[in-house]
């Protein structure tokens, strides 16, 4: 830990901070996994995910981020680094990030190297995110990793380790004699033109929330499928802070699955679909998000009746005024800095509508 701490610096607050835009109580921001409905392929998705940038870019959300997920046929992101890259020639001032990259399966070198490639593309406004966990299933996470089958070593329970050492490339800041000190991240810091990116931590659980804390780091903790442990990690973020070069007070962003429509009905027929495809990856069936018709006409059990009832208290649905009212009451109860919506339902049209509903009952520009 104290080797984490010795070289957690970087970017000031400024680059952290959203800015409250129309009448939110905080800032608006983004969490994209590029669902693949029935129907779509991943080009699709992704085609959407570069429109529903554009258009939240040009409402005055705050961040765009790309969630980093393998071997699930409905998501698309499997390359967050990629797809960022694509975003950064299609859009000027919103902020671009990972929510997150999941540092267990990569070598810390290659993400500082794609990240700040990702900052000189796009100057000042790149987020680099990262968890603990694998994103995927056990046998997924084995092959994305240098440790081979057998699951040893580079895993979550290395991640203060692992995050050490790639804040040491970002900053360029090996001390000498160390291993890897004549080792630099390019681009990066030594070439004196290209800043790192802001650290933020991402979690579900305790543990990264206490890590963030005690880094003084930003911290998003994904209220959309763990909000029973909200309120919790939130609280151990905030006691366990402690100021930094890159934070002098603690700033937490929530992940809140929101979809507004033009009327109830509509809204609900699309978290429905997010609702089954989530049952079925649950299961162990994952595949590509199911139609409206499809998740309509599925027979639940009385189990998967009460998992989809449970998984749909979490998401704010309904109304464009109906889901402002839902995400304000979110911050009032969570004390939230920021707000990152997601929507992982069926049809991409169905997103970007929802996003721009948000935007108009919100006042944005």
């Amino acid at each position: 830990m104290d080797d984490v701490e010795a070289t957690a610096t970087g970017s000031g607050s400024d680059r952290i901070r959203g800015e409250a835009k129309g009448s939110a109580p905080v800032p608006l921001s983004v969490l994209d996994l590029a669902n693949v409905g029935e129907g779509y392929t991943s080009a699709d998705a992704l085609r959407a995910t570069v429109e529903t940038a554009r258009l939240t870019e040009r409402r005055g959300f705050t961040r765009y981020w790309i969630a980093e997920h393998h071997s699930m046929p409905g998501v698309a992101s499997s390359s967050p680094a990629v797809i960022l890259g694509h975003l950064a020639a299609h859009t000027d001032r919103i902020r671009l990030g990972s929510g997150g990259v999941m540092l267990p399966n990569h070598a810390p070198l290659v993400i500082a190297e794609q990240f700040g490639t990702l900052e000189a593309l796009a100057p000042g406004r790149v987020d680099l995110g990262l968890g603990r966990a694998p994103g995927t299933d056990s046998a997924t996470a084995a092959a994305l990793r240098r440790t081979g089958p057998s699951g040893r070593g580079g895993g979550a329970d290395d991640f203060p380790q692992q995050l050490a050492e790639l804040i040491h490339f970002l900053d360029d800041g090996f001390p000498d004699g160390h291993g890897y000190a004549r080792i630099h991240a390019v681009p990066g810091p030594v070439q004196g033109e290209v800043s790192r990116p802001p650290v933020w931590l991402l979690g579900s659980s305790g543990f990264s929330a206490q890590l963030a804390g005690r880094l003084g780091l930003p911290f998003a903790f994904a209220h959309h499928f763990s909000a029973a442990n909200t309120l919790p990690a939130l609280e151990l973020y905030r006691e366990s802070f402690s100021p930094s070069a890159v934070l002098d007070s603690p700033y937490a962003v929530i992940g809140a699955a929101a979809l507004a429509a033009d009327d109830e009905q509509q809204a609900y027929r699309q978290v429905l679909t997010g609702a089954l495809g989530m049952l079925r990856l649950r299961k162990g069936r994952p595949g590509l998000v199911p139609t409206p018709e499809e998740a309509e006409e599925y027979q639940f059990s009385a189990v998967e009746r009460e998992f989809v009832n449970s998984w749909l208290a979490n998401v704010t649905y309904g109304t464009p005024e109906a889901v402002r009212d839902g995400l304000d009451a979110l911050v009032k109860r969570t004390g939230a800095d920021e707000l990152m919506l997601t929507a992982n339902v069926h049809t991409p049209a169905a997103r970007v509508r929802s996003f721009e509903l948000i935007a108009d009952a919100y006042g944005l520009d």
